[in-house]
């Protein structure tokens, strides 16, 4: 987190993670297309031939919230590619929430295992602490053949300290919630962390109604 005092300005840096052809740049494809354009800057995306992202995305997002308050939201993937973790690990850096993205396809359990493990050994590399990170899971491409059914996913859920989302980030499926999700977690950790509601006159729950709104959520049933 940046808080810029004398601007008023507080930026929240968000990463999408997860093995390689997951959804991650899929997922903010959708919300950029999803959310009000006067609250989205250009998506900016970096791909190789095969559709892989070689370097990473950004979307910002940013919007007016509480008493003058300018937030700024970046959004950021990673890529998939084991060769690229030099990469993976300098985007994770500062990062104040995570979606791991994984894919749904039951051949791809192990690739989803190992993008985990290295996303929490990336983060201790960063000098953070993988359980104190703001995270969320996302299992993708819900509409392909031979995935873990709903019953396996909702059984994953119910074991894990994280919340679990489905989602078609191709249709924009289950995106929304995901990142409302993450949002939701990630703002109250800086609250705890760092009294935003003192600071700013903003307690959290109108946050995240505010988030909603301003970004255009609302009208989506999401208020």
């Amino acid at each position: 987190m940046q808080l810029d005092f004398t601007a008023r300005e507080l930026t929240v840096k968000l990463v999408y993670y997860g093995p390689a052809l997951s959804g991650k740049t899929t997922n903010l494809q959708a919300i950029h297309k999803l959310v009000h354009a006067d609250a989205s800057g250009r998506l900016m995306t970096l791909e190789t031939r095969d559709d892989r992202t070689l370097f990473f995305d950004l979307l910002p997002l940013s919007f007016q919230a509480g008493a003058g308050l300018s937030v700024r939201l970046k959004l950021f993937t990673v890529p998939g590619q084991v060769i690229h973790d030099a990469t993976r690990r300098l985007v994770l850096q500062g990062a104040d929430g995570v979606v791991f993205v994984a894919d749904s396809q039951r051949a791809e359990t192990r690739a989803n295992q190992r993008a985990f493990l290295n996303m929490k050994e990336n983060l201790r590399e960063n000098g953070m602490q993988p359980e104190r990170v703001p995270l969320v899971i996302q299992f993708n491409k819900r509409d392909l053949p031979d995935i873990r059914t709903d019953d396996e996913i909702d059984a994953l859920s119910q074991k894990s300290p994280e919340p679990v989302y489905k989602a078609i980030a191709t249709r924009g499926t289950g995106v929304v919630e995901t990142f409302l999700g993450l949002m939701d977690r990630t703002w109250l950790h800086l609250e705890k962390e760092h009294g935003l509601e003192q600071k700013f006159d903003l307690e959290p729950s109108r946050f995240l109604k505010e988030v909603r709104h301003r970004l255009g959520f609302t009208r989506r049933g999401e208020s």
